[in-house]
């Protein structure tokens, strides 16, 4: 997420209303959903990804004082219990490439080669001076002999010359088995960057391909940010973030949607409308009206989780969102994804 301009913006308008239409997909919320039963640690969580290895259930997510990325576990996806924070300080090469860096955001996880992939985002408040910074570990299990995370240095680094910023890491390995990162916050919007399969990193630094945007209007910006692709059902689905997150019960944040046959898109909503161009289809709903308890949902994470014993497999979305009955509070969400006849993911939330 962008922690960077929302607060030196917030006087500006929240959302552009010369934006392109952005069709409706997301229902009202229902009683007894999944969202409904969690507890534990709940809070804070902001941009939580989610993974399984073996029986139990991991969510990372942007640290807060002295723990620098989150996590927690669950055995039941229902109860969960905060650990201790993979990192407490900034790895050296951070230091000296994000001078008053004192945090990591936006953590994502994937399993690739035999190690997972933890990229993480390094920044500073108010400047797309920033990176995607690298850890790999054989174990997501702190009690493991072998869990040990290793420092993989620099992956991507924007400056004020970049017309983008290096923030919001997310992981992909397309059908033909090409790996990709797709990353961004605010700026000229979502990049995707190809990445060499051994080292994660990129092929080509300065050659990123746009992917979404939001064309700004006048007198401010158009937010977009927390890129997530999945692969499913012959096409690449596009999440992003629009508007603000990290202003309490008052965040407008909300997830946009849009699909496309290859990775490189174009990546169209619904009804046809350009990612590129600030449309999409909304996925889970900004909840505005006076009554409704959680707000600012987004930053989406994505789990595609497979029974081992049937094979069988289920799809959820984690994210976080704004709790108005407890002062704002940035809290963990999960809901289950039903795919429709028409083909368009529904979260069941």
């Amino acid at each position: 997420m962008t922690r960077q301009i929302m607060f030196t913006l917030a006087g500006l308008a929240l959302f552009a209303t010369n934006a392109p239409a952005i069709a409706q997909q997301a229902a009202a919320p229902a009683a007894g959903t999944l969202n409904s039963r969690l507890t534990g640690d709940l809070v804070p969580t902001h941009d939580p990804v989610i993974a399984r290895e073996g029986d139990t259930y991991h969510v990372f997510s942007t640290g807060h004082g002295k723990r620098l990325i989150e996590t927690r576990t669950s055995k039941d996806l229902v109860t969960w219990t905060a650990g201790d924070p993979i990192f407490t300080s900034l790895p050296a090469w951070a230091k000296d490439a994000i001078p008053g860096s004192d945090g990591m955001w936006a953590p994502d996880i994937s399993y690739v080669n035999g190690r997972y992939r933890l990229y993480y985002s390094v920044s500073t408040f108010g400047s797309n001076r920033s990176a995607i910074g690298l850890a790999t570990s054989p174990t997501l299990d702190p009690k493991a002999k072998n869990y040990a995370w290793r420092d993989e240095g620099l992956v991507v680094m924007s400056t004020k010359d970049d017309d983008y910023n290096a923030i919001d890491p997310n992981f992909i390995i397309d059908r033909e088995g090409r790996h990709w990162l797709s990353l961004g916050s605010f700026w000229t919007g979502i990049k995707l960057f190809e990445l060499d399969p051994k080292t994660g990193k990129p092929k080509n630094a300065k050659k990123p391909v746009s992917i979404a945007r939001r064309p700004a209007p006048a007198g401010g910006p158009a937010p977009v940010e927390a890129p997530f692709i999945v692969d499913h059902g012959g096409y690449y689905w596009l999440m992003v973030s629009y508007d603000y997150c990290c202003k309490g019960a008052n965040s407008t944040y909300y997830t946009v949607m849009g699909r496309s046959k290859d990775i490189t898109g174009p990546y169209l909503g619904k009804d046809g409308s350009p990612l590129m161009e600030g449309g999409g289809t909304i996925f889970l709903r900004a909840d505005l009206q006076e009554q409704q308890r959680f707000r600012g949902p987004g930053h989406a994470g994505w789990l595609h989780d497979v029974d081992s014993k049937t094979g069988d497999g289920k799809d959820y979305v984690v994210y976080h969102a704004y709790d108005k009955q407890a002062n704002g509070a940035p809290t963990l969400r999960i809901a289950p994804v039903r795919w429709g006849a028409d083909g368009w993911p529904q979260a069941e939330y």
